[in-house]
């Protein structure tokens, strides 16, 4: 049994060096690019025109009547649940200390052309989706390979939607539900209030982390989309605002630095080794490879997942809620993202360059302002909104793909599956099974980007027609 686990585990990590590769983060930056070029650089050129009608008009929206849609901005807050998470945080930090400060300018330049192709993959979402039996809008790669390539197709988006369901019970489940319970138990033991690793009150602790977070899930589930996209509404604006703050404070504390960090951040990006020395071991390519891939996985342009909750909208015309993404990726990565990267940066907090480092490198910034203890708990608990709304925009993301696999008739099965395996991701390690959703959620990608690829053409018209009227 010993040996058909390793064995699995070996080619899990064959696939997953494929699926997330330097080849495969090319071919989704030179997605963004093909996108960029075929909608004019909307991203540039309508920067000022998509913030103006998207975040502009936040609060602008009234009830919406129709039962089986949220609100524009309800639906771009439900995506941004799934992106603005634990990447924001510890994703960022890992990528500064394995690939140098030069990777948050390539994760900068996947941003820039990630907001063409999210822009473009919300777009196809609201112009092909449907009702279901329901009355709930859904859409997503599955419905516009689908409806916009034909039926021959419909391999590619029976493809996506079980990727996107396995997907879903571990890197949008499992992974965020034990690190929430691994940031509790830490924070514990900092006060003397747990016992050391595998002892019995950690595991009470990751129990009860698990059965809270569960709880709270299911009640928001019940609700249906309307509901997710409600308390998304309210708790991804407010979660963000009150990291952002704690950011700000820590940069304008040594705001004398600013403008060295940031030289330092374009010079490491094109020869790290000249910055910080050959003996750090870290190169261009781990510069390009971190900073490409935690960029990607931060706002997920191209993965397909976010299109899912946008096609939720009540916002009829694809163009103005394709714009959502623009705001969407701006707002993950080069906003939450650079704040990060630049805490880390000015702080003065030890950086092991060439070495792994998740979120106590970002705690270890915040306690040079904010003492070590008070940091560990601002930071757990932003971990923990985060990882909250991230599993809500993730039920969502998994329950249909479900649904188009199974119909309408496996959603509840579904969710309660779901619930159980926030219990279970809480309370074991796993890392198999997250490395094998990791997996999956690189595997998204493939379907997405064929049919995005194959139907650019409908995004250049609707985007051509929308800005000549």
């Amino acid at each position: 049994m010993q040996n058909l686990v390793e064995m699995i585990a070996r080619f899990n990590d064959i696939l997953n060096c494929i699926v997330w590769g330097i080849p495969m983060m090319l071919l989704i930056v030179g997605t963004g690019f093909y996108f960029s070029i075929q909608t004019g650089f909307i991203q540039f050129f309508k920067f000022g025109y998509a913030m103006k009608n998207t975040v502009g008009k936040a609060f602008s929206y009234g009830k919406i009547k129709d039962k089986g849609a949220v609100s524009p901005f309800q639906a771009v807050t439900t995506a941004l649940g799934g992106t603005v998470g634990t990447g924001n945080i510890a994703g960022v930090a890992g990528a500064i200390a394995l690939g140098g400060p030069g990777a948050v300018f390539w994760m900068w330049i996947s941003a820039l052309l990630g907001m063409a192709t999210k822009y473009s993959e919300i777009l196809l979402a609201v112009r092909f989706r449907k009702r279901n039996s329901e009355g709930d809008w859904v859409g997503g790669p599955m419905y516009y390979i689908t409806r916009g390539l034909g039926g021959k197709f419909k391999w590619l988006a029976v493809l996506f939607s079980l990727f996107g369901a396995v997907a879903a019970l571990g890197i949008g489940n499992m992974v965020q539900a034990n690190t929430v319970a691994g940031a509790f138990v830490t924070l514990a033991g900092s006060y003397g209030a747990a016992s050391g690793a595998g002892g019995q009150s950690e595991m009470l602790l990751r129990l009860a982390t698990g059965f809270v977070i569960s709880f709270t899930t299911a009640l928001v589930l019940l609700g249906g989309v309307k509901r997710i996209g409600a308390v998304a509404e309210k708790l991804v604006p407010t979660m963000s605002l009150i990291y952002i703050a704690g950011t700000l404070i820590i940069i304008l504390l040594n705001i004398g630095i600013l403008a060295d960090v940031l030289r330092l951040i374009v010079t490491s990006a094109f020869s790290p080794k000249a910055v910080l020395g050959g003996t750090l071991g870290v190169g261009i390519s781990q510069a390009l490879r971190f900073g490409i891939g935690r960029g990607i996985f931060s706002n997920e342009a191209g993965l397909g997942s976010s299109p899912i909750a946008h096609a939720a909208t009540s916002e009829e015309n694809p163009v103005k809620q394709g714009l959502f993404g623009i705001f969407e990726v701006f707002a993950d990565t080069i906003v939450m993202c650079t704040l990060t990267a630049l805490t880390v940066l000015m702080s003065g907090a030890h950086i092991p360059f060439g070495q792994s480092a998740g979120a106590e490198l970002t705690i270890s910034a915040f306690g040079t302002v904010f003492g070590g203890r008070l940091a560990a708990i601002f930071i757990t608990i932003e971990l923990a909104l985060f990882a909250v709304s991230s599993i809500l925009s993730w039920a969502l993301y998994g329950s249909r793909c479900a649904e188009y696999l199974f119909g309408t008739r496996i959603l509840t099965l579904y969710k309660i599956i779901f619930v159980v395996f926030i219990i279970i991701g809480a309370s074991l390690n796993m890392s198999l099974a997250w490395n094998i959703a990791d997996t999956m959620n690189g595997f998204m990608a493939i379907p997405n980007l064929i049919a995005l690829i194959c139907l650019s053409g409908i995004v250049a018209a609707l985007t051509k027609e929308h800005f000549d009227r």
